[in-house]
């Protein structure tokens, strides 16, 4: 009996190690399309690395006839190496920046954020969109682009297909804010003496750091400010960034009042808050407060760029993933409506941020 019990535990041991191997192969190749992903992002950083990610591995993945080897690294790659990525962006944000611009771009955040938010919710039933992809679109467009996607997809259980719509979509219209926006504002009159005006517009109606720094560097470059508008965009950028904290938690709580009311109110339903609770952002809050308290004890800022750039290619590398694991034929086919929603955020966060500017006599 010993004998046969070892055997049996001998066995189920093989296999998990077995399990765990199979993970490899669909590392690998998301490595392999990460890897160019992010030097071309780099000369590119209009586009940036995640969305040349995502698009290689829809193209590649088309190619591949049987994906069956790769599917379990695949899948850890775009769930797992993006909840890591969202920790390791807390270790480049302070959260003393809050107090250091919330008085001028505070007010702009909550109403922009607030504003693309009923804009998705409004237009996910008026178009009946699927009310996954409408949060993702909504709260990608409102706070931080693929960042926020990465926190939000594992909290409302979204899919590899609903991610990547989300994901294309949002960074659409992001490439296109950061090529048009430094010559809108150019058209509107912003000040061109101080970054300031555009480093607030920028940093609020933009949603992913890579244009939102691509379109405040074309400005300083315009007017010759030095790094005046960069520095300003990207402290609001950050500030915008803490939304995902309790925007995610809000969804979290969302879900749970859901599962419940589907089990009949009964609080040992299989689902708890406690079961979809994202406990990655806890860490990613701990990682900001230790960038926080680094900072007050004079540590440098480069310290820490390292793990920022680790973050930013382990984003790619997940993107990358669920390139891979995309039916594009089917995404263009369904893509209609999410773009539309994707607009409407967009048009209404920059109306949004314009008027809170002129009202705020910052613009």
């Amino acid at each position: 009996m010993d004998s046969q019990n070892e055997q049996s535990n001998r066995q189920s041991n093989e296999a998990t190690e077995k399990k765990k191997d199979f993970k490899t192969p669909g590392i690998i190749v998301c490595i392999l399309i990460a890897i160019p992903s992010w030097f071309l992002g780099k000369q590119f950083p209009i586009i940036g690395g995640p969305v040349i990610a995502i698009v290689l591995g829809m193209i590649i993945t088309l190619f591949i006839k049987d994906k069956t080897k790769l599917d379990s690294g695949i899948k850890f790659t775009s769930k797992k190496i993006l909840q890591y990525a969202v920790i390791l962006l807390g270790f480049g944000l302070d959260l003393g920046v809050i107090f250091q611009t919330g008085k001028q771009s505070l007010p702009i955040i909550i109403l922009t954020i607030s504003t693309s938010l009923i804009i998705a919710f409004v237009l996910s039933k008026l178009l009946h969109i699927p009310s996954k992809i409408a949060t993702l679109v909504g709260v990608g467009s409102s706070i931080c682009g693929g960042s926020a996607i990465a926190a939000t997809s594992p909290v409302i259980d979204a899919d590899d297909e609903e991610v990547a719509q989300a994901i294309s979509v949002i960074f659409f219209f992001n490439v296109l804010a950061a090529i048009i926006f430094p010559n809108l504002g150019a058209l509107l009159n912003f000040t061109t003496t101080s970054g300031e005006a555009f480093g607030i517009f920028a940093g609020t109606a933009i949603n992913d750091t890579s244009s939102v720094t691509a379109a405040a560097s074309t400005w300083d470059n315009m007017w010759n400010l030095g790094s005046a508008t960069l520095d300003t965009a990207v402290t609001v950028k950050l500030t915008r960034t803490l939304a995902i904290i309790p925007i995610t938690l809000a969804l979290a709580i969302m879900r749970t009042q859901k599962e419940k009311k589907a089990n009949n109110g009964e609080t040992t339903a299989s689902y708890s808050l406690k079961q979809i609770f994202p406990f990655f952002i806890l860490y990613f809050i701990a990682a900001s407060i230790i960038t926080t308290v680094c900072y007050h004890f004079g540590v440098s800022s480069s310290f820490f760029a390292p793990i920022k750039d680790l973050s930013k290619f382990f984003i790619i590398l997940a993107m990358a993933a669920i390139g891979l694991n995309t039916n594009i034929v089917k995404l263009i086919k369904t893509g209609g409506k999410p773009l539309i929603l994707g607009f409407c955020c967009w048009v209404g966060i920059t109306v949004v941020s314009l008027i809170m500017q002129h009202v705020m006599n910052l613009w």
